[in-house]
Protein backbone atom coordinates (compact mmCIF):
# COMPACT_ATOMS: atom_id res chain seq x y z
CA UNK A 1 0.00 0.00 0.00
CA UNK A 2 0.98 3.83 -0.70
CA UNK A 3 1.12 6.23 2.05
CA UNK A 4 -2.17 7.36 1.55
CA UNK A 5 -4.06 3.83 1.26
CA UNK A 6 -2.15 2.81 4.68
CA UNK A 7 -3.74 6.08 6.20
CA UNK A 8 -7.04 5.44 5.01
CA UNK A 9 -7.08 1.37 5.65
CA UNK A 10 -6.30 2.62 9.53
CA UNK A 11 -8.97 5.07 9.42
CA UNK A 12 -11.22 2.54 8.87
CA UNK A 13 -9.43 0.14 11.32
CA UNK A 14 -9.91 2.57 14.70
CA UNK A 15 -13.13 3.77 13.74
CA UNK A 16 -14.25 0.18 13.40
CA UNK A 17 -13.95 -0.21 16.87
CA UNK A 18 -14.25 2.90 18.27
CA UNK A 19 -17.83 1.53 19.79
CA UNK A 20 -15.88 -0.61 21.59
CA UNK A 21 -13.30 1.88 23.17
CA UNK A 22 -15.92 3.33 24.62
CA UNK A 23 -17.54 0.37 26.35
CA UNK A 24 -14.03 -0.78 27.31
CA UNK A 25 -13.40 2.92 28.53
CA UNK A 26 -12.43 2.04 32.24
CA UNK A 27 -10.76 -1.14 31.25
CA UNK A 28 -8.69 0.72 29.14
CA UNK A 29 -7.87 3.39 31.89
CA UNK A 30 -6.98 1.81 34.46
CA UNK A 31 -4.66 -0.67 32.42
CA UNK A 32 -2.91 1.92 30.87
CA UNK A 33 -2.82 4.44 33.62
CA UNK A 34 0.75 3.55 35.07
CA UNK A 35 2.08 4.55 31.59
CA UNK A 36 0.20 7.74 31.16
CA UNK A 37 1.44 8.95 34.44
CA UNK A 38 4.65 8.16 33.81
CA UNK A 39 4.90 9.65 30.50
CA UNK A 40 3.08 12.91 32.23
CA UNK A 41 5.86 12.39 34.83
CA UNK A 42 8.96 12.32 32.27
CA UNK A 43 7.49 15.27 30.05
CA UNK A 44 7.58 17.71 33.46
CA UNK A 45 4.33 19.03 32.96
CA UNK A 46 3.20 21.44 35.30
CA UNK A 47 0.75 24.08 36.13
CA UNK A 48 0.49 26.77 32.84
CA UNK A 49 2.15 24.76 30.41
CA UNK A 50 0.49 23.86 27.16
CA UNK A 51 0.72 20.30 26.04
CA UNK A 52 0.30 18.71 22.90
CA UNK A 53 -0.99 15.23 22.42
CA UNK A 54 -1.22 13.28 19.15
CA UNK A 55 -2.97 9.97 18.32
CA UNK A 56 -5.23 10.72 21.62
CA UNK A 57 -7.72 8.32 20.57
CA UNK A 58 -10.96 8.80 23.27
CA UNK A 59 -8.88 10.80 25.36
CA UNK A 60 -5.58 9.72 27.06
CA UNK A 61 -2.89 11.26 28.34
CA UNK A 62 -4.52 14.45 27.04
CA UNK A 63 -7.29 14.58 29.70
CA UNK A 64 -4.80 13.44 32.60
CA UNK A 65 -2.58 15.85 31.36
CA UNK A 66 -5.52 19.20 30.94
CA UNK A 67 -5.68 18.40 35.12
CA UNK A 68 -1.90 18.72 35.93
CA UNK A 69 -1.52 21.82 33.47
CA UNK A 70 -4.61 23.43 35.45
CA UNK A 71 -6.70 26.25 34.90
CA UNK A 72 -3.84 28.77 33.08
CA UNK A 73 -2.50 25.55 30.69
CA UNK A 74 -3.89 24.58 27.57
CA UNK A 75 -3.86 20.71 26.30
CA UNK A 76 -4.30 20.39 22.20
CA UNK A 77 -5.18 16.36 21.39
CA UNK A 78 -5.15 14.92 17.79
CA UNK A 79 -6.02 11.88 16.57
CA UNK A 80 -6.80 10.45 12.71
CA UNK A 81 -10.13 8.75 13.64
CA UNK A 82 -12.66 11.18 14.36
CA UNK A 83 -15.42 8.29 15.85
CA UNK A 84 -12.82 8.43 19.29
CA UNK A 85 -12.57 12.30 19.56
CA UNK A 86 -16.55 12.19 19.90
CA UNK A 87 -15.84 10.18 22.93
CA UNK A 88 -12.73 12.48 24.14
CA UNK A 89 -14.54 15.45 24.14
CA UNK A 90 -17.34 13.94 26.26
CA UNK A 91 -15.40 12.85 28.69
CA UNK A 92 -13.53 16.09 28.93
CA UNK A 93 -17.04 18.20 29.28
CA UNK A 94 -17.96 15.60 31.97
CA UNK A 95 -14.51 16.12 33.80
CA UNK A 96 -15.69 20.00 33.48
CA UNK A 97 -11.90 20.53 31.63
CA UNK A 98 -12.74 23.87 29.27
CA UNK A 99 -8.86 23.60 28.97
CA UNK A 100 -8.63 20.85 26.53
CA UNK A 101 -9.68 20.69 22.81
CA UNK A 102 -9.50 17.92 20.29
CA UNK A 103 -8.67 18.05 16.75
CA UNK A 104 -8.71 15.54 13.80
CA UNK A 105 -5.50 15.50 12.48
CA UNK A 106 -2.89 13.44 10.38
CA UNK A 107 0.28 13.57 13.01
CA UNK A 108 2.76 13.15 10.08
CA UNK A 109 1.05 16.56 8.57
CA UNK A 110 0.66 19.19 12.42
CA UNK A 111 -0.69 22.45 12.00
CA UNK A 112 0.45 24.05 14.89
CA UNK A 113 2.69 27.17 15.84
CA UNK A 114 6.29 26.89 15.97
CA UNK A 115 7.69 26.55 19.54
CA UNK A 116 4.22 27.21 21.19
CA UNK A 117 4.12 24.00 23.36
CA UNK A 118 5.78 23.16 26.46
CA UNK A 119 5.63 19.53 26.24
CA UNK A 120 4.36 16.91 23.93
CA UNK A 121 3.06 13.54 24.32
CA UNK A 122 2.50 10.38 22.05
CA UNK A 123 0.89 7.38 23.53
CA UNK A 124 1.20 4.19 21.19
CA UNK A 125 -0.06 6.27 18.19
CA UNK A 126 3.49 6.34 16.35
CA UNK A 127 4.01 2.78 15.62
CA UNK A 128 1.19 3.08 12.91
CA UNK A 129 2.61 6.00 11.02
CA UNK A 130 4.23 5.09 7.17
CA UNK A 131 6.41 8.06 8.07
CA UNK A 132 7.14 8.88 12.49
CA UNK A 133 10.18 10.66 11.73
CA UNK A 134 7.83 13.45 9.86
CA UNK A 135 5.15 13.32 12.93
CA UNK A 136 8.74 13.81 15.00
CA UNK A 137 10.22 16.72 13.31
CA UNK A 138 6.45 18.21 13.56
CA UNK A 139 6.78 17.37 17.13
CA UNK A 140 9.88 19.54 17.23
CA UNK A 141 9.02 22.29 15.16
CA UNK A 142 5.98 22.79 17.74
CA UNK A 143 7.88 22.50 21.39
CA UNK A 144 9.75 25.28 22.77
CA UNK A 145 13.54 24.98 23.58
CA UNK A 146 13.71 22.71 26.36
CA UNK A 147 10.40 21.46 25.68
CA UNK A 148 9.76 17.53 26.25
CA UNK A 149 8.76 14.57 24.58
CA UNK A 150 7.61 11.45 25.76
CA UNK A 151 6.90 8.65 23.48
CA UNK A 152 5.60 4.59 24.20
CA UNK A 153 5.71 2.19 21.60
CA UNK A 154 5.11 -1.37 22.53
CA UNK A 155 8.34 -3.81 22.49
CA UNK A 156 8.82 -7.52 21.24
CA UNK A 157 5.62 -9.73 19.91
CA UNK A 158 6.82 -11.98 22.83
CA UNK A 159 6.44 -9.49 25.16
CA UNK A 160 2.90 -8.93 24.76
CA UNK A 161 1.08 -11.37 25.33
CA UNK A 162 -2.05 -9.76 25.62
CA UNK A 163 -2.03 -9.71 21.72
CA UNK A 164 0.53 -11.88 20.70
CA UNK A 165 -1.31 -14.88 22.20
CA UNK A 166 -4.43 -14.39 19.96
CA UNK A 167 -1.93 -13.79 16.99
CA UNK A 168 -0.01 -16.63 17.30
CA UNK A 169 -3.60 -18.76 17.52
CA UNK A 170 -4.80 -16.97 14.14
CA UNK A 171 -1.53 -17.78 12.67
CA UNK A 172 -3.51 -21.34 12.62
CA UNK A 173 -5.85 -20.35 10.55
CA UNK A 174 -4.84 -18.40 8.44
CA UNK A 175 -1.79 -16.13 7.32
CA UNK A 176 -0.73 -13.31 9.53
CA UNK A 177 1.12 -10.76 7.88
CA UNK A 178 4.32 -9.51 9.55
CA UNK A 179 5.58 -5.80 8.39
CA UNK A 180 8.96 -6.10 7.11
CA UNK A 181 11.58 -3.57 9.38
CA UNK A 182 10.49 0.01 9.18
CA UNK A 183 7.05 -0.82 8.04
CA UNK A 184 4.29 0.97 10.28
CA UNK A 185 2.46 -1.39 12.84
CA UNK A 186 2.01 -2.46 16.41
CA UNK A 187 5.26 -3.94 16.82
CA UNK A 188 7.05 -1.38 14.54
CA UNK A 189 9.46 -0.07 17.56
CA UNK A 190 10.03 -3.38 19.18
CA UNK A 191 13.79 -2.36 18.74
CA UNK A 192 14.27 0.37 21.12
CA UNK A 193 17.10 1.15 19.18
CA UNK A 194 15.18 1.88 16.16
CA UNK A 195 12.89 4.01 18.26
CA UNK A 196 16.47 6.21 19.87
CA UNK A 197 17.65 6.17 16.51
CA UNK A 198 14.05 8.29 14.91
CA UNK A 199 13.74 10.55 18.08
CA UNK A 200 18.09 11.62 17.17
CA UNK A 201 16.91 12.16 13.57
CA UNK A 202 14.31 14.17 14.08
CA UNK A 203 16.57 16.44 16.48
CA UNK A 204 16.04 15.86 19.82
CA UNK A 205 18.76 14.98 22.41
CA UNK A 206 19.18 13.31 26.27
CA UNK A 207 16.92 10.21 24.97
CA UNK A 208 16.65 8.07 27.59
CA UNK A 209 14.55 4.57 27.49
CA UNK A 210 12.94 2.86 29.79
CA UNK A 211 10.61 -0.20 29.98
CA UNK A 212 7.51 -0.79 31.94
CA UNK A 213 5.08 -3.97 31.86
CA UNK A 214 1.76 -3.73 32.86
CA UNK A 215 -1.13 -5.66 33.03
CA UNK A 216 -3.48 -4.46 29.88
CA UNK A 217 -6.35 -6.38 29.79
CA UNK A 218 -7.95 -8.14 33.04
CA UNK A 219 -10.33 -10.34 32.95
CA UNK A 220 -12.48 -13.62 33.91
CA UNK A 221 -11.67 -16.18 31.82
CA UNK A 222 -10.10 -16.79 28.08
CA UNK A 223 -13.99 -16.03 26.57
CA UNK A 224 -14.18 -12.17 28.73
CA UNK A 225 -10.35 -11.73 27.12
CA UNK A 226 -11.61 -12.42 23.74
CA UNK A 227 -14.47 -10.03 23.94
CA UNK A 228 -12.38 -7.77 24.93
CA UNK A 229 -9.60 -7.85 22.31
CA UNK A 230 -12.38 -7.71 19.72
CA UNK A 231 -14.11 -4.78 20.94
CA UNK A 232 -10.62 -2.89 21.39
CA UNK A 233 -7.82 -4.64 18.66
CA UNK A 234 -8.75 -2.68 15.50
CA UNK A 235 -6.33 -4.46 13.12
CA UNK A 236 -6.83 -8.32 14.87
CA UNK A 237 -10.06 -7.54 14.22
CA UNK A 238 -9.78 -6.76 11.26
CA UNK A 239 -8.04 -10.12 9.93
CA UNK A 240 -10.40 -12.19 12.39
CA UNK A 241 -13.43 -10.73 9.98
CA UNK A 242 -11.81 -11.93 6.70
CA UNK A 243 -12.24 -15.96 7.79
CA UNK A 244 -15.32 -17.42 6.53
CA UNK A 245 -18.10 -17.94 9.74
CA UNK A 246 -16.53 -21.96 10.71
CA UNK A 247 -12.93 -20.77 10.14
CA UNK A 248 -13.84 -17.43 12.99
CA UNK A 249 -15.34 -20.20 14.77
CA UNK A 250 -13.13 -22.31 15.16
CA UNK A 251 -10.34 -19.54 16.06
CA UNK A 252 -12.33 -17.83 18.63
CA UNK A 253 -12.68 -21.54 20.56
CA UNK A 254 -8.90 -22.46 19.86
CA UNK A 255 -7.90 -19.08 21.30
CA UNK A 256 -10.51 -19.56 24.14
CA UNK A 257 -8.94 -22.73 25.45
CA UNK A 258 -5.83 -21.40 25.52
CA UNK A 259 -6.24 -18.25 26.84
CA UNK A 260 -7.83 -20.87 30.07
CA UNK A 261 -5.07 -22.74 30.21
CA UNK A 262 -2.85 -19.57 30.94
CA UNK A 263 -5.16 -18.77 33.67
CA UNK A 264 -3.88 -19.13 37.36
CA UNK A 265 -5.65 -16.73 39.70
CA UNK A 266 -9.51 -16.11 39.70
CA UNK A 267 -8.83 -12.67 37.50
CA UNK A 268 -7.12 -13.42 34.01
CA UNK A 269 -4.41 -11.24 33.55
CA UNK A 270 -2.79 -10.32 30.21
CA UNK A 271 0.81 -8.54 30.39
CA UNK A 272 2.37 -6.46 28.00
CA UNK A 273 5.24 -4.37 27.91
CA UNK A 274 6.17 -1.26 26.43
CA UNK A 275 9.40 1.34 25.86
CA UNK A 276 8.72 4.92 27.14
CA UNK A 277 11.30 7.09 25.94
CA UNK A 278 12.05 10.38 26.77
CA UNK A 279 14.10 13.18 24.87
CA UNK A 280 14.28 17.33 24.90
CA UNK A 281 14.36 19.75 22.31
CA UNK A 282 17.67 21.44 22.28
Amino acid sequence: MNHAEWKERERKTWSSVAEGWRRRDELLRKGAAPVTERMLELAAIAPGHRVLDIASGTGEPAISAARRVGETGRVIGTDLVEAMLVFAREKAAQAGLDNIEFHCADGEALEVAPASFDAATIRWGLMFMPDPEACLKGVHRALKPGGRLVVACWAAPERNPFVDVALQTLARYREVPRPPEGAPGIFAFADPQRLHAVLAAAGFADVSIEQMEIDVIEAEDGAAYWAVLEDLAGPVKMLVDELDQDTRAAFVRDLIETVDALQSEEVLRMRGTTWVAACLRP
